[in-house]
């Protein structure tokens, strides 16, 4: 059966990102080692329920200063918190060939600081998309099922007509239940043998 559609997951699949790079950031803010922060936010819950679109951008950044002594304005902690990204991990050429030959569709959780940052600095790769499929735009998180569902509807096709790759085998094996061809994302030359594997060109 012919493809129609390419789904790809954003962090470590477009563009690498080290959350500790934000942590050792805030090591020297707040009077916690930067390996204990995730154990302090994780329970929480916080970091979930902003990347469902429960918790607006603003009373994220008030409950996450709280909960680690912060002492800082909302525009530094931004800049913090998106300081994650740093290389791109696939070549620009690839998306906009795929994009003029499938419908290209990204599928990723994320919040809405760390997305605005994302359409500042890498623009270029995300003006290729046709959709963006938004764990904060959408309520869900991967692996939900509601999140695939959302994909697929936006790629237009039936699920077995859509390629996706995510780094994650929790959310491929999630995509794989939805009924998404899908494959572990591990380096730009993988991806690209597994698509022209499948007669996907671009």
């Amino acid at each position: 059966m012919p493809y129609k559609a390419v789904i790809f997951d954003l962090g470590r699949v477009l563009v690498h990102f080290d959350f500790g790079r934000g942590y050792r950031a805030l090591e020297g803010l707040c009077p916690f080692p930067a390996a204990e922060i995730p154990g302090r936010i994780a329970p929480t819950g916080l970091v979930e329920r902003f990347e469902t679109g429960m918790v607006e951008p603003g009373p994220f950044v008030e409950q996450f200063c709280s909960l680690l002594k912060l002492d800082i304005d909302y525009s530094r902690f931004c800049e913090i918190w998106s300081s994650i990204f740093t290389d791109p991990l696939v070549p620009e050429s690839l998306l906009e060939g795929l994009a003029s030959r499938y419908r290209l569709v990204l599928l990723s959780n994320t919040n809405a600081i760390h997305f605005e940052m994302v359409q500042s600095n890498y623009g270029a790769l995300l003006r290729h998309f046709h959709d963006l499929v938004l764990s904060y735009r959408v309520g869900a998180m991967k692996p939900d099922p509601a999140i695939y569902r959302a994909a697929i509807e936006r790629a237009g096709c039936r699920p077995e007509e859509c390629f996706y790759t995510d780094d994650i085998a929790e959310y491929v094996a999630g995509g794989r239940r939805a009924g998404l061809d899908a494959v572990q994302f591990q380096s730009a030359g993988q991806i690209e043998a597994e698509l022209k594997s499948r007669g996907i060109t671009w």
